[in-house]
């Protein structure tokens, strides 16, 4: 092979659901039988295909291709390497197989979901086994190199240690067992890419900046594996010019060496999460492209050029040649700044979302190749605009840090946890497994249809909450009628469970279109904190007494936690995250107060995210925990004994922060567990877990109904780890999402499932 030439200026990757979330609604409704294949194909394609034309414009010689996917890139590789798990066979067509894996059918479990890394997208967890046949399904990323045509397109695909990595094993096997054969497909794979022209290919290896690899092979070191793997796939014969690409973090230098000691052509490194200084100690890069990651693709803050150009300046002498990129992908941040009319100047010139990010990357490219002078004009305006950061009174609030500086230890703690435990339980008079909901109820076509008369201004503010409250009063007595022992309000007034607070919060943004990709179609507008966190007034307090006046059962207050909230914002860079932290929980703690004087017996707190935002390493993961923990406890340690703390954590690997769960010190700890099969649970007791606990005993991102005794069978599989006196009985997740008749049909078999229980849990 000859090698392609080098390249000045990409992305890692690009948005997927569209600028106005075109696929997520056309996946959908081929899910609803209401439009044919045929139509989704065409909306994909056309997506794609605006997405090139964006790349060409923005002036870039090499474009990304394969960055497309209909649910998830992870569940696309599974099927590129023939390694979907067997159960899913049964499906003859192949859309509707891909599709089962993802979400499930009546009879079929999907595959487990966790986070992608540090970041709130969550991939599908690929099942691996000591029987996987791996065979090479080239179709969908040769479809989408043909269908962007030109020399400069580039697939890009995830790599073999990735891919391995983040896979679960279903027997008593190591997935790395069979590396070799799966480097066989990937060296068949790039046979067929180079026949088919691409010059370039894109091998994501983001795990390479974690310690996953060192902890999960005992024989190899992760960077004894990536000389291995690629100084086999670079000594295919035939091949397309390769460009390993790491991101999120530091790869380390030793890792480095070896992927620069083999014959790969080219090597991405995040500069923006990673360190210039580590590229000092490789001089092996000498030889090799270096594609350097200076304009950050994962939060949406303006790139400062002058600091990104003395980056690029930097290690220009490294290697062979640079060129500029994103740290990631731009997967992570919106597509555009244009649909955000409501932003004052100050803020908007603060911001990059994906089409400005593009252009800081031509820009970048522009000075760095021919000159600052080249682009002056564009050096000034971004050097003007974040200049007004430092002046901005809303920046930095006085009385915000003053009273975080005064925090004390004894704010962080309430009382011994059995007496809070007797004290609650004389208060709520609960019966054993007690029944509840995470939280959210089906957001109905009449709550959309309210939310959008009243932004259009058809209805006003108190027509508005007359509707809500009668939605309210519906889930009050839908809950009562199932026989649920602590009942929710159903959240109709929340749009989403962090920028509903957001908007309530000085310090936040909302933005009107700024759409990201959660998992599948499932898509969130994070807000964008951009300074000091002042709560103004009580957020929750009048729907939640509104909901405890219609019923003598208890009512949870549903807040939202602190490092949830950070960790699904878009987060200043100007501060530690920890400070950030904990002025959202000093709003928190204000509001928990509020509820508890408002006779609200019962608060959840939700933290979801706190896996989510655990650093890549394992030197830094400890100090992240400890304020991770003391955030959380700052923001409920306010209220009295007598008033009973829940959280909720869902959708992450929970091992290795399953210390700081317990630590989180709440009553109640809700926890997905029907995909794991309960494993949670003896995680929990090896760390001395002695609190409450919900295991959710049916998965709600699965359109299914479980039966009674499904669920029947999870709860007898919990008691066998939880004592009865501490076992509580939920779905594993908010139902926000799901419809109104498989809601209640679950619910109706889950309280008859804790009803099937109890008595052999009393004897």
């Amino acid at each position: 092979m000859s090698q392609a030439p080098d390249f000045t200026a990409t992305v890692d990757g690009t948005p997927r659901i569209g600028p106005n979330r075109e696929l997520k609604r056309a996946i959908e409704s081929y899910w609803k039988g209401q439009t044919d294949r045929k139509s989704l194909e065409k909306v994909a394609a056309g997506l794609r295909a605006d997405t090139t034309k964006q790349l060409r414009a923005a002036g870039f010689d090499s474009i990304p291709v394969n960055t497309f996917s209909y649910y998830d890139q992870m569940l696309d590789t599974a099927i590129m390497l023939g390694a979907l798990a067997p159960r899913f066979a049964s499906v003859t067509d192949d859309l509707d197989r891909y599709f089962a894996a993802a979400r499930g059918t009546a009879e079929l479990t999907p595959l487990e979901m966790t986070k992608w890394f540090d970041t709130n997208y969550h991939y599908l967890v690929p099942e691996l086994s000591a029987e996987t046949d791996y065979k090479l399904d080239a179709t969908k990323v040769l479809a989408e190199l043909a269908e962007a045509g030109g020399k400069d397109a580039r697939p890009v695909v995830i790599g073999p240690i990735t891919f391995l990595a983040l896979a679960k094993s279903t027997d008593d096997t190591s997935p790395f067992e069979k590396i070799d054969e799966v480097v066989e497909v990937y060296e068949q794979l790039l046979g067929k890419l180079a026949e088919a022209g691409a010059q370039w290919v894109q091998i994501d290896e983001p795990v390479l900046v974690t310690d996953i690899v060192d902890n999960a092979d005992e024989v190899s070191t992760a960077a004894e594996v990536a000389g291995s793997v690629y100084a086999r796939l670079s000594g295919a014969k035939n091949r397309p010019s390769i460009f390993v690409n790491t991101y999120f973090g530091d790869p380390g230098a030793k890792v480095l060496e070896a992927l620069a000691g083999t014959d790969i052509e080219a090597i991405g490194v995040d500069l923006v999460y990673g360190s210039a200084d580590t590229l000092k100690k490789v001089p092996s890069l000498s030889s090799k492209l270096l594609v350097a990651g200076v304009v950050n693709g994962r939060n949406i803050w303006r790139t400062d050029l002058d600091k990104a150009l003395a980056t690029l300046e930097s290690v220009k002498g490294l290697a062979r040649s640079v060129a500029v990129s994103t740290s990631c992908s731009t997967l992570h941040v919106p597509y555009s700044l244009d649909p955000e009319t409501e932003l004052d100047d100050n803020l908007r010139g603060w911001l990059a979302f994906a089409a400005e990010k593009f252009g800081e990357v031509r820009v970048l490219a522009t000075a760095f190749t021919k000159g600052k002078d080249a682009a002056a004009k564009e050096f000034a305006a971004s050097a003007a605009a974040l200049a007004t950061r430092a002046t901005d009174p809303r920046v930095k609030v006085a009385a915000v840090r003053e009273r975080l500086a005064a925090v004390t230890e004894d704010q962080l703690a309430r009382g011994e946890s059995a007496g809070r435990l007797a004290a609650q339980q004389e208060r709520l008079g609960l019966p054993l497994l007690p029944t509840t909901t995470i939280g959210s109820y089906p957001q109905t076509a009449a709550i959309r249809n309210a939310r959008a008369a009243l932004r259009k201004g058809e209805i006003d503010e108190a027509e508005y909450n007359n509707r809500m409250r009668s939605e309210i009063d519906d889930v009050i007595k839908l809950q009562e009628d199932l026989g649920l022992d602590v009942l929710v309000h159903g959240e109709p007034e929340r749009n989403d469970m962090v920028q509903y607070f957001a908007e309530q919060l000085d310090g936040f943004f909302a933005t009107q279109n700024g759409w990201v990709q959660s998992y599948g179609t499932r898509c969130v507008r994070p807000p964008i904190l951009f300074g000091d966190v002042v709560r103004q007034q009580p957020m929750t307090v009048d729907w939640i007494t509104y909901a405890q006046s219609k019923t003598k059962k208890p009512v949870k207050g549903m807040l939202t936690g602190p490092v949830t909230i950070l960790a699904w914002s878009f987060v200043r860079d100007d501060q530690p995250e920890k400070d950030s932290a904990n002025q959202i929980a000093l709003a928190i703690r204000d509001e928990c107060v509020d509820l508890e004087k408002a006779g609200i017996g019962v608060i959840q707190v939700d933290e979801p995210a706190l896996r989510e935002l655990l650093p890549l390493r394992d030197a830094d993961k400890p100090e992240y925990l400890k304020w991770a923990v003391d955030s959380f406890r700052l923001s409920t340690a306010g209220v009295e004994d007598t008033t009973q703390i829940h959280t909720h954590l869902c959708y992450s690997e929970f091992g290795e922060v399953i210390g700081a769960i317990a630590d989180l010190d709440a009553d109640v700890t809700s926890i997905e567990a029907a995909r794991s099969a309960m494993e949670v649970l003896d995680d929990l007791n090896a760390v001395g877990f002695k609190n409450g606990v919900g295991p959710g005993v049916y998965d709600i991102h699965s359109p299914r109904v479980p039966s009674t005794e499904e669920m029947t069978k999870s709860l007898q599989a919990a008691l066998k780890a939880v004592p009865a006196n501490r076992l509580w009985v939920n779905p594993d997740c908010g139902l926000k999402t799901r419809g109104n008749e498989e809601v209640t049909a679950s619910l109706r078999n889950l309280v008859d499932a804790a009803k099937a229980v109890r008595p052999a849990a009393n004897a």
